[in-house]
């Protein structure tokens, strides 16, 4: 079964409209999955004692990780990964995952500015864990202009 992507319509946009949201549910499995895929091995991501003996409260998600797990709602609702033209986001808090429990990674994702001129959406993330923000100045820049078809 094919889907059809469309694009958000920028003319429809307001600036504080909530675009996307999603909750995200990290397991230490994840982390080792995530591990495997990227080679970031460090053990402050799956091994509580090397975790504690450097300083930290516990085992760390990856933090490419969480930006890319805050990022994907952006992709969804735009509707194409290629419109994602600028991402960037200041790490300001660790999401530690539990063994047992894991953690949950919340993202609000809110039209934050429209430049009508270049049909530019920059959408503002608002990531948190256990209720504190663990990205800052979280934005995605997204393209809607139309596309040409060939």
């Amino acid at each position: 079964m094919s889907q059809t992507l469309t694009t958000p319509d920028l003319s429809t946009l307001t600036v504080g409209e909530v675009v996307a949201s999603r909750e995200f549910a990290l397991t230490r499995d994840s982390l080792v999955r995530y591990a495997g895929a990227s080679g970031d091995f460090n053990p402050i991501h799956y091994r509580d004692e090397v975790a504690v003996s450097v300083g930290l409260p516990g085992v760390l998600a990856h933090g490419m990780l969480t930006m890319g797990l805050a990022v994907q709602p952006v992709v969804d609702w735009a509707g194409d990964p290629a419109r994602v033209v600028d991402y960037q986001v200041r790490f300001t808090r660790p999401v530690l995952v539990d063994g047992a429990t894991g953690a949950n990674v919340t993202v609000t994702a809110k039209v934050g500015a429209l430049d009508v001129e270049a049909q530019i959406a920059r959408i503002d993330l608002t990531v948190t864990f256990n209720d504190q923000t663990v990205l800052g100045k979280a934005q995605a820049r997204v393209s809607l202009a139309a596309v040409a078809v060939a």
